[in-house]
């Protein structure tokens, strides 16, 4: 099993940039798939990016393609994810999740995630 905390989260400007951090413990962090999701208010949780155990596959919403680059590095047990150009359509609570996996192969599906990070808030301002 593993544990996962996300940080970076905050107040930015639209067209600003942010980037988060999910750190992983307990458990060996190069055989998980990692996914950031995002959740606003009276939405259902949706999937922003994804990337595969070694971090060469990734996957991304249509929504932030070009402008989110998600990232891992598994010396550090650690997934990031760049935010650029930010809108308040942006503005979230985004969450890091984590799936055990046998393949390289990136999880979108937020059912099939088994681990779950508290959330950190993020907003973007006008």
């Amino acid at each position: 099993q593993v544990q996962l905390v996300e940080f970076g989260g905050g107040l930015v400007q639209a067209g600003g940039s942010l980037r988060l951090s999910c750190a992983a413990s307990g458990g060996t962090f190069s055989l998980y798939a990692m996914g950031w999701f995002r959740q606003a208010p009276g939405k259902e949780r949706e999937f922003v990016g994804g990337i595969g155990r070694t971090g060469g596959r990734t996957y991304y919403s249509d929504s932030v393609k070009g402008r989110f680059t998600i990232s891992r590095d598994n010396a550090k047990n650690t997934v990031y994810l760049q935010m650029n150009s930010l809108n308040p359509e942006d503005t979230a609570v985004y969450y890091c999740a984590a799936r055990l996996m046998l393949s390289i192969e990136v999880v979108v599906s937020t059912k099939e995630y088994n681990y779950w990070g508290q959330g950190t808030q993020v907003t973007v301002s006008s």
